[in-house]
């Protein structure tokens, strides 16, 4: 299995480094490259690739620099996002080589209309679309595209291990544990994540398999979460549920 370290970014953001044993590397979500240097001249590393998510500043801000430091690095992104420098445009169903490990790539909008994910060898770089015990906001898609693509994520083996690009996860349970008061695992986690960032240790990689018990917005099937939003949904449907409870999010 490949080696992913992360390299932190601005206040919360986590580039995620991918290494092999030969001193090569792929960076996803660059949005600063001086961090970037920094790890792969520490290690002597050789950029090989960089992979994005979507479009926004604190993922690709750092492109132009990492390619002009390694003019060979190949620009792996969504082919529908304004993305200075891409080499090599990916759509839903595609496959991306990293080191051996086939990755396809995903489509999951609702963050951003071409938002794009990576999955393979067991990890999934996921961009801003799934958080530990959050999504992200939508910006441009609707209600319907995001929770479809949150649960097309869901459908993945348990065991995939999920690379987020932010460290949310705090804030993110003072949210989910209004939704969801009496969910003993979110309580646990709570206590977990406490004790990790008093430690000024990262949250991050997270577990589908631990999303799917203490993340609200991959439970919208719950009655505990239906009944937490059923004053602010307009019906009863997953989809309504998992709209009222972003609506809510965005305002707490």
């Amino acid at each position: 299995m490949l080696t992913v370290k992360s390299i932190p970014a601005f206040k919360d953001n986590y580039i995620w480094l991918i290494q092999n044993p030969d001193n090569h590397c792929v960076v996803v979500d660059p949005g600063d490259a001086t961090p970037v240097l920094e790890a792969i001249e520490k290690d002597n590393l050789i950029l090989d690739a960089i992979l994005i998510t979507h479009h926004h500043h604190d993922h690709v801000g750092g492109i132009s620099e990492l390619k002009r430091r390694f003019p060979a690095t190949k620009v792996v992104g969504p082919n529908d996002e304004p993305i200075p420098g891409i080499t090599r445009p990916v759509e839903d169903g595609d496959q991306v080589d990293i080191f051996g490990e086939r990755f396809m790539v995903l489509s999951v909008p609702g963050h951003t209309l071409g938002h794009v994910a990576y999955v393979g060898d067991e990890k999934l770089f996921c961009g801003d679309t799934l958080f530990s015990a959050g999504c992200g906001r939508i910006f441009e898609g609707t209600p319907a595209q995001m929770f479809n693509s949150l649960q097309k994520i869901a459908s993945l083996p348990d065991e995939t291990n999920i690379y987020c690009a932010h460290e949310y996860t705090a804030g993110n349970l003072a949210f989910a544990l209004v939704a969801e008061q009496d969910n003993a695992h979110l309580q646990r986690y709570r206590d977990q994540v406490n004790r990790l960032r008093a430690n000024g240790q990262s949250t991050l990689p997270t577990t589908l398999s631990n999303e799917k018990l203490i993340n609200p917005f991959l439970r919208c099937d719950q009655p505990s979460i239906k009944r937490s939003v059923a004053d602010k949904a307009y019906d009863s449907s997953d989809i309504e549920t998992f709209a009222a409870l972003r609506r809510w999010k965005d305002e707490f």
